[in-house]
């Protein structure tokens, strides 16, 4: 079988887990080497184990200004050049805003709106000089609609929505490519945060989906012939009534 991603080299954040985790290996399993970015050592070490030369792991906690400063470079020191940046790390909050804690609030907007703008600001000079490259977000469906019981998270999706579509505008002269995968409830830790209520109708009902089937599209995006660019791709349970 034709490995369609064979000699590019990808890096992705919140690697360890969900859908980074699931990303990474059908990016390897297309025959990318990746690098894993994550601050949890224990769960990296564990994703790359394996897969040989073809997963890097590289702890960092993105909520280190420093750390993230530092991003690109320390990828740049593990491998030669980045043909893909997944911007996938982000947390969740959900819930009546009254009820949320402003230290939470700080650290979910800090991680889902700066830092995906600083990870990419820091990548795209490499990427513009090699005049190529594809730079992939992780959005949400509810950076497409308003939902009720997410007043922080789903402002914070809207963020990064309309900084995709402006980044790819921007990067488009440079041969880069931008795009945003915005996934409905999938099944994965970010759910702790959900309501219970909700989360219980979701499990029932079968609006949920999984974390492999992000990373298909993901990698359907990234393989499409270079004058096409998959500018978002939204991607819900069938079942899923929003």
């Amino acid at each position: 079988m034709t490995k369609l991603l064979s000699g590019k080299i990808a890096a992705v954040t919140g690697a360890a887990s969900g859908i980074g985790l699931a990303t990474t290996q059908a990016l390897i399993k297309a025959g990318a080497q990746v690098v894993l970015i994550d601050k949890d050592e224990r769960a990296l070490n564990a994703a790359c184990e394996g897969h040989s030369g073809s997963a890097i792991p590289l702890v960092a906690d993105l909520l280190n200004v420093e750390q993230c400063k530092q991003l690109a470079d320390n990828i740049l020191a593990l491998v030669s050049y980045v043909d893909i940046f997944h911007a996938n790390a982000g947390i969740y909050i959900g819930g009546d805003l009254v009820d949320a804690d402003l230290d939470h609030i700080d650290r979910m907007l800090q991680l889902n709106i700066n830092v995906v703008f600083k990870n990419v600001r820091s990548i795209i000079p490499h990427m513009i000089e090699r005049k190529t490259g594809d730079i992939i977000v992780t959005s949400s469906l509810a950076g497409h609609s308003a939902v009720l019981h997410e007043p922080v998270y789903s402002p914070s999706k809207w963020a990064t929505h309309s900084f995709v579509q402006i980044m790819r505008r921007q990067l488009l002269p440079h041969g880069i490519r931008v795009g945003s995968v915005s996934p409905g409830p999938v099944s994965s830790a970010l759910l702790a945060d959900w309501p219970e209520e909700n989360l219980r109708k979701a499990k029932e009902n079968g609006s949920l989906i999984e974390p492999s089937e992000i990373a298909d599209a993901v990698l359907y995006m990234l393989t499409r012939p270079r004058n096409v660019t998959i500018r978002d791709m939204v991607i819900i349970p069938s079942s899923f009534d929003l």
